[in-house]
């Protein structure tokens, strides 16, 4: 218990890679079939980051309603996931998939918001996160469905750094320290 109170201090108060989170999360979580689904963790490891990011605009009376509405849409994404996750009929799970699309992009529109208060590496870091969800995403809720999205046009590109697709196996793009604020 200790360790991990340990690990999750280190997350809050400083850089953390994927994979060091990813073992701090309870065998519960992880156990879970849920957890194997990638947009899922990413979900969830971004809403951690998500935390400290608000901390200080929320000191600002003049940004506290961003930073909250920023951590509601962060906590939305991989709610909805599991909720739609849960669902047995594939509509209603593609139904929530498109719910957590939505809180993805609202949140990444309130890192965009928030760029005048975090740093430009935060804010880059965060977006790409977040548009890898979104690409993730936009290739579940058509396999749900059994149709395509006319957004699979659109080629959701994220910053030099991260160029590379992330598969089920491979989260090293993710795996470089996540800037802290």
């Amino acid at each position: 218990m200790k360790a991990a109170l340990g690990v999750w201090r280190a997350l809050l108060f400083s850089d953390m890679k994927f994979n060091e989170w990813a073992a701090s999360v309870p065998t519960e979580i992880r156990n879970d079939l849920l957890w194997k689904i990638e947009a899922y963790r990413l979900g969830l490891f971004v809403t951690d980051l998500g935390w400290r990011d608000v901390t200080r605009p929320m000191r600002d009376g003049r940004n506290r309603e961003t930073a909250v509405q920023l951590y509601s849409a962060l906590g939305s994404i991989h709610a909805n996931i599991a909720e739609g996750y849960s669902r047995s009929s594939t509509r209603d799970r593609a139904r929530f998939y498109e719910y957590a699309l939505g809180s993805d992009r609202k949140a990444r529109d309130g890192y965009f918001d928030a760029r005048h208060i975090l740093e430009k590496k935060i804010t880059a870091h965060r977006m790409d996160l977040l548009t890898q969800i979104i690409r993730l995403l936009l290739t579940m809720i058509p396999d749900q469905r059994h149709q395509s999205l006319k957004e699979l046009e659109v080629m959701y590109q994220v910053s030099e750094q991260s160029q590379t697709d992330v598969s089920e196996n491979d989260l090293a793009t993710f795996d470089q320290s996540a800037p802290a604020p």
